[in-house]
């Protein structure tokens, strides 16, 4: 089992290389470390269930990640497939019940980042913690001008 500082590195420089957090400045990549976790999903294992609780969001180190929907007849159908970055972010910031099921589509390394470990983090480290938090309200809005635009362009 890894030593806890050398877990927090590691984190840190998933971080660091994920693209999300570009505003952060060093010392916050390596507090917020401690509020993140990573985890190892096998291919077809689900991450989490449309209409579950949402408790968490996920940042792909590596793998790719299957976001399924139902349709009106109940079957699953994917509408994307994620490479690298953020998903599920909604989830942390308002713990609303999933919009989507989301199932390793390969073996996935992810970096986890549960609502009490950021709720945690905006009592001791509030100033990472709101850096942390508008990278995710921006990843949010790019995605959502995004689908603004597809549904103009239909």
């Amino acid at each position: 089992m890894p030593d806890a500082s050398f877990l927090n590195s590691e984190i840190r420089d998933l971080l660091m290389d994920c693209g999300l957090f570009n505003a952060l400045l060093p010392a916050d990549f390596l507090a917020a470390a401690g509020y993140f976790s990573i985890t190892s999903i096998e291919q077809g294992q689900a991450i989490f269930q449309e209409g579950d609780a949402g408790s968490f969001m996920c940042i792909i180190n590596s793998g790719t990640v299957s976001v399924r929907k139902r349709n009106s007849e109940g079957q699953p159908v994917e509408i994307a497939l994620l490479r690298k970055g953020a998903f599920g972010e909604m989830a942390v910031l308002d713990g609303e019940r999933r919009s989507a099921s989301c199932v390793a589509a390969s073996r996935c390394h992810l970096l986890n980042l549960g609502k009490d470990s950021l709720d945690k983090m905006l009592n001791e480290s509030p100033k990472v913690a709101a850096k942390i938090i508008r990278a995710i309200a921006v990843a949010l809005s790019k995605r959502l001008r995004m689908v603004d635009g597809q549904l103009l362009s239909q």
